[in-house]
C-alpha cells in the first residue's frame, strides 16, 4: 500500500494516538468512566506508524508530497 500520510501529518497522529492511550491506561488522568474512549488512540498511532490511512485512500487524499523521479 502506497504512503498517503506526510510527515507532520504523520507526528501528529503519533502524538495524538499516544496521549489517547494514557489517557485510556490512565497514565497522568483522572480515572473516570470514560477511560476506554482512549483505546481510539491505537488508530491513530498506527496509521501514523505505518504512513497510510485507508481513510485517505477511499477519498483521493493524501498529505504526502508528491515524488518526482
Amino acid at each position: 500500500m502506497a504512503s498517503n500520510v506526510g510527515t507532520i501529518d504523520r507526528i501528529a497522529r503519533v502524538v495524538i494516538g499516544l496521549v489517547l492511550i494514557a489517557y485510556a491506561m490512565p497514565l497522568g488522568f483522572p480515572q473516570t468512566g470514560w477511560n476506554w474512549v482512549g483505546w481510539i488512540g491505537v488508530v491513530p498511532l498506527a496509521t501514523g506508524i505505518f504512513g497510510t490511512c485507508p481513510l485517505y485512500s477511499l477519498l483521493g487524499l493524501s498529505t504526502c508530497p508528491m515524488k518526482r523521479a
